[in-house]
């Protein structure tokens, strides 16, 4: 027993630092967006669509990691994903126009998100019941430490060596993982077991996923939980140096209450694992998020914007944002036990999706001031409420 636990370790910490890779290279290159716009000639508006184009061609991809992976196995699609991912993050650095910059991180956005799917799809393809719920919550835990340390590292970067050098630490971070993975990360689905690529198979197969409710309301849930967050992720430049009037290098007063909720949330939920039912987990999240919105609504009406008040209902909201997510994320993948990875993907392409248009719409829309960042954590969680407690009713039917 000991010896399963060291290497469930293990395998976590590789599978967190490849579903890190994508939110890392979101948030790394946050503290860098004036200087950006600056130097290429760009608006802030303009150089925000750099993570529209991102998001939304990492929305797009993902509809195909998964099914892949299902026909090559997991470590294939892996290495090559990551060696394309570093590739574009050298196209980044030397972008001089926005344009070039949009397309490469569009490229980014293409291949990272491997590593979020993919992972998800080993987990399923390792473990079942509460030993899945406890690594994902493993995942997630060590996961959270990636934005937090993000835009810390990113600030640091950019104050000392200007905006080509975060991009410059992405690359040698991928290519240091691509390595941990050649020598480190196991194939996880026989070839007895990969699936067809053939266009009628997937066709009826992704038909079969976006048509069942509960898939569909699972993956609405935690689109929308994550969103109640993220969007203060998408505006922090704007909520931390304008709103807040801190400097570049003082992202860690966002991310650091958030991650820590993040973490603290998972820890709980792997150790209610296999203790407390998987749905009452979920309820338990819920009513930490519900106090969470409400006491940055209040606080937002009462008090001007300001530290700590202003960021600490989003260490809160995290820790039951994280509380409810492994199991909705199980939730969503359990219905396909033989696609696991196309269904992972369709999950990512909906959570991706999603945030792409929080990152082109819904955050630029909101941020104009703290109070309606607020209302919008609060309508999101609601809508998100709404969704789990249909979920629960259609898993909860006979049959």
């Amino acid at each position: 027993m000991p010896h399963r636990s060291r290497s469930t370790r293990g395998i976590a910490l590789l599978l967190a630092c490849l579903s890190a890779l994508g939110p890392f290279s979101i948030d790394t290159y946050l503290p860098s967006f004036p200087e950006i716009a600056q130097r290429l000639g760009a608006t802030q508006i303009e150089v925000q669509q750099t993570l529209s184009a991102y998001l939304f061609s990492f929305a797009a991809m993902t509809l195909w990691h998964g099914a892949i992976a299902d026909r090559f196995g997991r470590r294939r699609v892996i290495l090559t994903a990551l060696a394309l991912f570093g590739i574009a993050s050298l196209g980044c650095m030397l972008a001089s126009g926005i344009g070039q910059l949009w397309f490469w991180r569009g490229i980014q956005g293409v291949t990272a998100g491997a590593g979020i799917v993919i992972s998800r799809a080993i987990v399923r393809d390792l473990y079942d019941g509460a030993d899945a719920q406890r690594l994902m919550a493993q995942i997630t835990m060590m996961f959270a430490l990636a934005p937090a340390i993000a835009p810390v590292i990113g600030g640091w970067l950019q104050s000392a060596f200007g905006w080509r050098s975060v991009f410059a630490f992405l690359s040698l971070a991928t290519v240091a993982l691509w390595i941990a993975c050649l020598y480190l990360l196991p194939e996880t689905l026989p070839p007895a077991k990969r699936q067809s690529l053939r266009p009628g198979y997937l066709a009826s197969t992704y038909r079969k996923v976006f048509s069942s409710p509960r898939f569909l309301f699972a993956c609405a849930a935690l689109a929308l939980n994550f969103g109640g967050f993220f969007i203060y992720v998408l505006s922090s430049p704007v909520f931390l140096m304008r709103h807040l009037g801190l400097p570049e290098t003082a992202f860690l007063w966002l991310f650091g209450p958030a991650m820590l909720g993040l973490m603290s949330g998972s820890w709980c939920s792997g150790r209610l694992a296999g203790r407390l039912a998987p749905g009452r987990t979920i309820a338990v999240g819920y009513a930490v998020m519900g106090i969470a919105a409400s006491l940055n609504l209040a606080l937002n009406l009462s008090l001007p914007p300001g530290l700590p008040w202003s960021v600490a209902p989003l260490f809160v909201y995290t820790l039951g944002m994280s509380l409810a997510m492994p199991n909705l994320t199980l939730f969503a993948l359990d219905p396909f036990p033989a696609q696991r990875g196309l269904a992972a993907s369709c999950q990512t392409f909906f959570q991706s999706g999603f945030n792409g248009v929080a990152a082109a719409l819904i955050a630029p829309a909101l941020w104009s001031s703290t109070l309606h960042l607020a209302l919008g954590m609060a309508g999101l969680l609601a809508v998100g409420g709404l969704a789990a407690l249909a979920h629960r009713r259609l898993r909860l039917l006979p049959g």
